[in-house]
């Protein structure tokens, strides 16, 4: 068996093994899986902009000619050099294609096989992980444990250092696509530059209005210290497919959301002039219920709102069968802390 272990995959592609030249690299996280292929053509080609080492085929077109695969991969370069090929499979099944290839490998040449999420009994994958000569690589979303070292990373990168709490809300807003965490990640170390090291209020600044959800009635709800409307409200986006997660996510950018506009009105501004400046703009059959919010709160207790939901947004990454129990009494406990001091 060569199915590698998830914690093992980075390991891998840091030295991949000359006798395993079929890589399958598959999952769920497509940008986690689009960053590993990318490394592993880097790690096979001296040139990844030279067509003649490193061929590029789509799946689809495997399915009509199996025969090509095995073509590619024993093709000699035409100046010499090591040579790859990258298949990104698409809909239809290429096993045959990748039973041919397996069934004659070479050793001069990685074929590097593109894939989305597979079943244990998808027939790419299953072919992969039983030959010798192939390796299975799975991309899962990314635990907290490598959240942390892709944020240390590209913070080591940008000449940063970063506040402990800036580090565990940053954890808390990003996941679930490996390219878009970099890429947030990356956005916050422009922000930052100039400075010594990243704080909680550049993290609110800049990543928690990454993306818009339109889950307003239940983060209303919750903010407003509404505890009778919570549960209906959480129902309801339930309902229209949000996740827990994602449910979470938004609570936590209205956090921030509250937070910038309460450190505006103890400069000066009111409740109405703070909401009328709010970015992103507050819609005015919310503004209400944001000024409910916002009377309710202080900075520092929405900077503890924003510190219990990271916690609870890690916890149902832990326990993703519990992931509904866990969102919705984070959600209920924070609209009781509202209505006792609204």
């Amino acid at each position: 068996m060569t199915a590698v272990k998830a914690s093992d995959v980075d390991r891998f592609i840091g030295a991949p093994d000359p006798a395993q030249s079929i890589v399958l690299v598959f999952g769920p996280d497509a940008g986690l899986v689009r960053e590993r292929v990318d490394a592993l053509v880097r790690a096979s080609v001296d040139d990844p902009n030279d067509p003649f080492a490193l061929a590029r085929i789509e799946g689809d077109e495997l399915a009509g000619n199996p025969a090509r695969l095995v073509e590619e991969a024993h093709t000699v370069p035409l100046f010499g050099g090591r040579r790859a090929v990258l298949v990104k499979a698409g809909t239809r099944n290429i096993a045959s294609a990748v039973e041919t290839v397996i069934a004659a490998p070479s050793r001069d040449c990685r074929v590097i096989i593109e894939a989305g999420n597979l079943s244990k009994s998808a027939p790419l994958r299953v072919l992969c992980e039983k030959a010798k000569v192939a390796a299975a690589l799975p991309c899962y979303a990314d635990n907290e444990r490598a959240l942390v070292q892709l944020i240390d990373e590209e913070m080591r990168a940008a000449g940063l250092g970063i506040a402990a709490d800036a580090r565990s809300t940053l954890v808390a807003l990003l996941g679930g696509d490996r390219l878009a965490s970099r890429n947030e990640i990356r956005k916050l170390t422009l922000y930052a530059q100039g400075q010594k090291t990243v704080e909680l209020t550049d993290v609110l600044a800049v990543v928690a209005d990454a993306s818009e959800m339109a889950l307003d009635g239940v983060v209303d709800a919750v903010f407003a210290g509404r505890t009778a409307e919570v549960d209906g409200e959480f129902g309801k986006a339930r309902a229209s497919g949000s996740s827990p997660a994602a449910i979470v996510s938004a609570a936590i950018r209205q956090v921030a959301n509250l937070h910038k506009m309460k450190l505006a009105i103890e400069s000066g501004d009111t409740i109405e002039i703070a909401i009328k400046r709010a970015a992103p703009p507050v819609h005015f059959s919310r503004e209400r219920h944001v000024g409910e919010a916002l009377r309710a709160w202080t900075p520092a207790r929405l900077i503890r709102a924003m510190e219990q939901l990271a916690e609870a947004s890690l916890d149902m990454r832990r326990n993703a069968p519990l992931a509904e129990a866990i969102a919705q009494r984070t959600l209920l406990s924070l609209a009781v802390s509202a209505r006792k001091n609204g």
